[in-house]
């Protein structure tokens, strides 16, 4: 039985696209704390519109390279399609989300780099599937490829009960990390200007920074508390069983194994 440490990995052209996009996505989420003003602060949008182009370039750099074959594509594409629909099943209240548990074990499987890009396409097709487009989804997009990114990085031949309460750790830290990047996209002038935790353009960064954590941990109890709950229960309850199902799948497949056709010599009974 065939099987990859992970469905692939980044190339050297791949891990330079990465490293571009990591710095626009970096750039678009910190932009607003170094704009001199509140003009300027909106900006950060095109930091990811930059981004976007990016990503493609990833997948496309994937494909040219056979690092992604028909099959991984396959799968990216179902599984993207999987955790698209468990989004709305949520329907956003109070941060319950039932898509980050799904992602976290796709990413811890598959590997980190199988994990970007499936967070960023099946935010995607999360948005295009419930009408979600606006220009908070590129914080969205990006957001979800590093929870991708970071959930299939760490200790990967860890199992049992030590993988269990990982992925535990995984599934808090991503549901509050989540909250805490999208608060950057809101917070800028979601509160206007006259308030204690509002944001001052051309402020030294100690005094947004502090408006800025002030107002994330008095938004979060309403949030990302209830959203790092109910990624908790569903990875404790439904983890072991979809880990042993995405392992099978990983090996059974033989992602990147080359097929080979052999052509059967004709026995002198049959000329």
């Amino acid at each position: 039985m065939l099987k990859t440490s992970d469905i692939y990995h980044f190339s050297r052209k791949s891990q330079f696209t990465l490293f571009c996009v990591s710095i626009f996505t970096l750039a678009g989420f910190t932009w607003p704390f170094f704009a001199p003003d509140q003009s300027s602060a909106r900006f950060a949008q095109y930091f990811f519109w930059i981004a976007i182009p990016f990503t493609f370039l990833l997948l496309i750099a994937q494909l040219s390279d056979k690092s992604l074959d028909a099959k991984s594509v396959a799968l990216l594409g179902m599984l993207a399609a999987l955790i698209a629909a468990l989004r709305p099943l949520g329907a956003g209240a109070v941060g319950l989300e039932p898509m980050w548990f799904l992602l976290i074990l796709a990413a811890r499987v598959f590997g980190s780099a199988f994990g970007f890009l499936l967070g960023v396409l099946a935010m995607l097709a999360s948005a295009l599937l419930t009408g979600g487009m606006g220009p908070w989804l590129s914080y969205q997009l990006f957001a979800a490829g590093v929870i991708g990114l970071l959930a299939g990085a760490f200790f990967k031949n860890l199992r049992g009960k030590g993988e269990l309460a990982l992925l535990v750790a995984i599934a808090i830290f991503s549901s509050l990390s989540y909250g805490l990047l999208m608060d950057l996209q809101f917070w800028p002038w979601a509160i206007g200007s006259n308030t204690q935790l509002s944001f001052i353009p051309g402020a030294e960064l100690s005094v947004n920074l502090r408006r800025f954590i002030t107002f994330h941990f008095l938004s979060a109890m309403a949030w990302d508390i209830p959203r790092a709950i109910l990624t908790v229960v569903l990875t404790l309850s439904a983890g072991p069983a979809i880990l042993t199902a995405l392992r099978r799948t990983k090996k059974r497949a033989a992602f990147l194994t080359p097929i080979e056709f052999i052509e059967r010599a004709k026995s002198p009974e049959a000329i």
